[in-house]
């Protein structure tokens, strides 16, 4: 299973937003569509991942007005992306020790899905086999 390409266990064409748009805007366009992460993009071409943490952080601060502060200023910019064709434990091995929170599935310059920790933790529940009860000894009297 866990051999098996990222493309299986992705989220397959996700939402994106430009890096010029309002948080206010990600914010409206991640509770209506239920998003955990939303690529940025500049001129067509992916530049950050903003994440809900992001998001929430970034607008919880007291200074902050979501209308008035650019998703490019909360966005992470150091961002993993790979083919939909590489397996997944090689992804899920590459976003661990990097401590992202997701990986972007780039193919010919475009997005065409996130796979997150939580795909690849969902991929491996699936590789486990379900646990068995266990057979009582009988005591010796």
């Amino acid at each position: 299973m866990l051999t098996k390409a990222v493309r299986h266990f992705m989220t397959p064409a996700p939402h994106t937003i430009g890096a010029d748009q309002p948080l206010s805007v990600a914010a409206d366009l991640m509770v209506a569509h239920h998003l955990r992460y939303l690529p940025v993009l500049r001129a067509g071409h992916v530049v950050g991942l903003l994440s809900e943490r992001d998001l929430e952080l970034v607008s919880g601060l007291p200074s902050v007005n979501p209308a008035h502060v650019m998703v490019e200023e909360a966005m992470s910019e150091d961002v993993s992306a790979v083919s939909p064709e590489t397996p997944l434990a090689e992804v899920a091995t590459a976003i661990a020790h990097r401590a992202y929170a997701a990986a972007l599935v780039t193919e010919h310059g475009r997005v065409t899905g996130v796979v997150s920790t939580i795909d690849a933790l969902a991929a491996f529940a699936d590789t486990k086999e379900p646990e068995r009860p266990r057979k009582r000894r009988a005591l010796a009297h």
